[in-house]
């Protein structure tokens, strides 16, 4: 549940080449988080719910209606989520005598693909909570490396339609008979990144399956590790089965969230002794507060390629 230094859960992912925000759970005054933040609104063009928890989803509702309000300019929002969604923003909607001047799509989600564009491919497993829950997985395509035109230009090739098969790494034959390989004039492939988000969930194979070689895993630590018998009961990991995770699957990045309000500074357990506890496992952790921002940028790239990530 929400408390004075931290709100319920949602996580926004920024793909700057897009100006686009896809949302991950939208739980209760999400859209007051985004006016506090330097994110948009307007720009969020996908919702994926992870399960119909109110603390997942009671921050839907508020959210549609003012990006409703907010003009006709909004784009299409799609939605993606358990079967139960639907019924639950239809009966708001309903309800609330709330008139939506742009689209909604509402999709209902299975373990597999969710998702695919040209650059993106969405898949979502099946966790294991009390309820139907899935984590979700984005992943970034692959790119052919940079294009040498100054090499094409002095191997006698014309400008134009040939350049684009090239870029694509395609062989072309010339006028002159002679074949080039499209992948001799392009860079080392740019690999794509991938972000991980696990909750709400105990321990599970699925999420490793999930999280495996991600960038960034976020991923809930409801309880510390000698409370494991809670997290048991309620179906929600500790900060060591976070870490357990993030090392089977060999992530890069963990980002620890969705905290039990009984951690609180001057408490017997602290934040912090959750963070010691996963790093014992896992180093390379961190805890996820309000407006965190975290970069996923590739190590070969220029600073405005990165996708931005927000807790």
């Amino acid at each position: 549940m929400p408390t004075r230094s931290r709100n319920v859960s949602s996580v926004a992912l920024r793909l700057p080449q897009r100006a686009e925000v896809w949302l991950f759970d939208c739980g209760e005054s999400t859209q007051h988080q985004f006016l506090k933040s330097e994110f948009k609104s307007s720009q969020i063009r996908r919702i994926f719910v992870t399960h119909m928890h109110g603390d997942h989803i009671f921050g839907l509702p508020g959210l549609l209606a003012s990006c409703g309000m907010a003009g006709t300019g909004q784009q299409q929002i799609d939605i993606y989520g358990p079967p139960e969604l639907a019924p639950y923003l239809e009966a708001c909607r309903r309800y609330s005598k709330t008139q939506s001047s742009y689209p909604i799509e509402v999709h209902v989600t299975e373990p597999g693909k969710v998702y695919e564009d040209d650059d993106y491919i969405v898949t979502c497993q099946l966790l294991k909570h009390r309820i139907p829950a899935h984590g979700y997985r984005v992943t970034e395509k692959d790119r052919t490396g940079h294009f040498d035109v100054k090499r094409a230009a002095a191997l006698g090739i014309p400008p134009g339609p040939l350049y684009g098969n090239l870029k694509r790494g395609e062989v072309v034959t010339l006028a002159d008979g002679r074949k080039i390989n499209g992948s001799d004039l392009c860079g080392p492939t740019i690999w794509g990144r991938k972000f991980v988000y696990c909750t709400d969930t105990v321990f599970c194979e699925n999420a490793i399956a999930l999280a495996e070689g991600a960038d960034v895993l976020v991923h809930e630590a409801t309880f510390a590790h000698q409370d494991a018998g809670l997290a048991y009961q309620r179906m929600h990991s500790t900060s060591t089965m976070a870490a357990q995770v993030a090392l089977s699957a060999q992530v890069k990045q963990l980002i620890m969230t969705h905290f039990s309000p009984r951690y609180a500074p001057g408490n017997a357990i602290q934040p912090s002794d959750l963070l010691n506890e996963a790093r014992s496992i896992f180093p390379n952790t961190i805890m996820a507060k309000d407006f965190l921002t975290y970069d996923i940028v590739r190590s070969s790239e220029a600073k405005e390629t990165k996708v931005k990530a927000a807790v």
